[in-house]
């Protein structure tokens, strides 16, 4: 009688207080704005101790984005950037989650405005530790970027010196704690 090896799925949870979704997107052709998400959730489940067969799944509540600024963030909530009322969610699913030396390269599919494509992001691994309250966490920096036009994010306004009021590239940095369950 033969036996499998079996390994224990384990999951990881987001732990907000201790991570941040934020985005950089060019202004003006001569200078850049930084944003953020103030809520969002997400997972991880994995068996292998190097997290190279994880699963991840992340959600990204779009009211909740922030820049400093009610007047803009009232206006990128609306019809013409992200259609909160429509599309109150931004969500990934990952494909693939492999080590590429130091770091890991995430593969997935985002979903913004109805539209899903696949996305690559850099990711760092910090390491992990124990809390003071005995929680094991890990952490992690994601990286990437994305053509907002891509996904119906579409509005923009010539200036008067010809370019676009806002850049079509956003930089995308998540710094996550997860909490092992």
């Amino acid at each position: 009688m033969g036996f499998l090896s079996v390994q224990a799925q384990i999951t990881w949870v987001v732990e907000p207080v201790h991570s941040k979704v934020t985005f950089t997107v060019e202004h003006l052709v001569i200078s850049e704005v930084d944003g953020s998400f103030k809520t969002f959730e997400g997972k991880m489940v994995a068996s292998k101790e190097d997290f190279s067969d994880a699963k991840i799944s992340f959600s990204v509540d779009i009211a909740s984005i922030s820049t400093d600024n009610d007047q803009r963030d009232n206006h990128l909530k609306s019809e013409d950037f992200f259609y909160a009322e429509k599309y109150p969610k931004m969500t990934f699913e990952s494909t693939s989650f492999k080590k590429k030396g130091n770091e890991y390269e995430l593969k997935g599919n985002l979903t913004l405005r109805g539209v899903t494509k696949p996305i690559t992001f850099s990711v760092k691994y910090g390491g992990q530790a124990e809390d003071g309250y005995g929680n094991l966490k890990a952490g992690f920096i994601v990286k990437g970027s994305l053509n907002r036009m891509d996904y119906g994010v579409a509005w923009n306004a010539k200036t008067k010196q010809g370019g676009w009021t806002v850049g079509e590239e956003v930089g995308i940095s998540v710094k996550l704690e997860m909490v092992k369950q």
